[in-house]
């Protein structure tokens, strides 16, 4: 709550503060992208009703760009497409570092299933405009831990 309201003060102080802020301008200044994603630190097998961090690496295409957060999507009992989400600056008046670099943000994911979760993580696209995909298959190992 306290967040949902600080955050209007601080661009409003913001733009009194720096004088270039055009409260009728309705243009949008960013948009959503998807990010690629190199590598994930995925666990060898999952236990039933455990949660786990899962480090995504993603590229991060220059200074513009941040990091938004994570679209899972179920494509079937224990299947996902992930999709990491970014947005992209639009403001001319922005420089723009033009450094690629990789990052690592963790997702959080809720074992809820018995056998195998099958994971495809967004990579990009290839030559011929195609989705490419790093596909991960996770075991589920026995039943939960009751202690």
């Amino acid at each position: 709550m306290v967040r949902k309201l600080l955050m209007p003060l601080v661009f409003l102080v913001a733009c009194l503060w720096f004088s270039s802020c055009d409260l009728d301008d309705d243009t949008p200044n960013f948009y959503f992208t998807s990010l690629d994603v190199v590598d994930v630190d995925m666990p060898e097998s999952f236990e039933l009703n455990e949660t786990y961090d899962i480090d995504v690496t993603y590229v991060r295409l220059d200074g513009c760009t941040y990091f938004e957060g994570f679209d899972v999507v179920k494509t079937g009992e224990t299947d996902r497409e992930v999709l990491v989400v970014g947005s992209r600056l639009t403001d001319e008046n922005i420089g723009c570092t033009q450094v690629v670099e990789e990052v690592v943000a963790t997702m959080q994911f809720h074992v809820i299933f018995t056998g195998e979760y099958h994971f495809r993580f967004y990579a990009g696209q290839d030559d011929n405009d195609n989705a490419i995909y790093l596909e991960y298959d996770v075991p589920v190992d026995g039943e939960a831990n009751t202690d």
